[in-house]
């Protein structure tokens, strides 16, 4: 059985089951490394192999007879690591695309109400807009006619927009679930990961932080929340963004 094993992101091996007990005993490997051999689909941490003790005993394994080592000769022992080389960060231009893309899929919300007026009603709405579009149109008019112009969408239009919402946002979730990457990001071929370990990370952390909260908080506070967003990136070395920095992000080139 060949195990490697991993702390850090740094990986190690590959070691025989022997040599992975005798390090755990001698405590150069700890519980919380990361551990994968033949027949695992994921790293796992020696302690959930091992369920807690400080030998790993796989089902349906037999050991071979090996010699016995002396205690200088285990004491000897050293895990060599391999340094991995760190993800290339993504440049700006890759994440603006990806904005880009990402808010193009929101357009066709704009249009919907348009397919469920009656011509009596587009004639109504362009004389909103007209009225809109004058120079001389005083605020507290410009919000009496933003009024009429919501009253004006008939109720299957907002359940339409409602349900395009909706289904819109369960499609990016489940793709930035599955490999950290909205369908803008998966053109752009960036992706987020953790910013320590560059490993994928929970969808709480990667789509509720960084999408959901940061969408609400951009339609309160229009554009300040975007202008400090990415005044985080131009100044931060790490190139993260605020939502970056909250959500303890960081996204790279895939």
């Amino acid at each position: 059985m060949q195990i490697y094993l991993a702390r850090n992101n740094q990986q190690a091996g590959p070691y025989s089951l022997e040599q992975v007990n005798q390090m755990l005993a001698s405590q150069q490997v700890l519980l919380t490394d990361l551990a994968w051999h033949e027949g695992m689909t994921e790293w796992k941490t020696l302690g959930e192999l091992t369920q807690g003790k400080l030998v790993y005993e796989p089902v349906g394994y037999t050991p071979f007879s090996a010699p016995i080592k002396t205690e200088t000769e285990n004491a000897s022992f050293k895990i060599k690591v391999e340094q991995k080389a760190k993800p290339e960060l993504a440049p700006f231009h890759s994440r603006a695309l990806t904005k880009v893309l990402d808010l193009i899929l929101w357009l066709p919300m704009a249009a919907i109400p348009s397919f469920f007026f009656n011509e009596s009603q587009y004639k109504e709405l362009f004389e909103i807009q007209k009225q809109l579009q004058a120079a001389q149109v005083a605020s507290s008019k410009a919000v009496e006619l933003q009024q009429q112009l919501m009253h004006l969408i008939p109720n299957e239009a907002w359940m339409s927009i409602f349900a395009y919402l909706i289904i819109m946002l369960m499609i990016q979730a489940f793709f930035i679930a599955k490999s950290g990457q909205s369908i803008g990001k998966k053109i752009a071929k960036i992706k987020i990961v953790d910013a320590e370990t560059f490993t994928q990370v929970s969808s709480i952390r990667a789509f509720w932080l960084r999408s959901i909260l940061f969408i609400i908080l951009n339609l309160l506070f229009m554009p300040f929340i975007t202008i400090v967003d990415y005044a985080f990136f131009a100044l931060n070395k790490n190139r993260q963004t605020l939502h970056d920095k909250l959500a303890k992000t960081k996204v790279i080139k895939q």
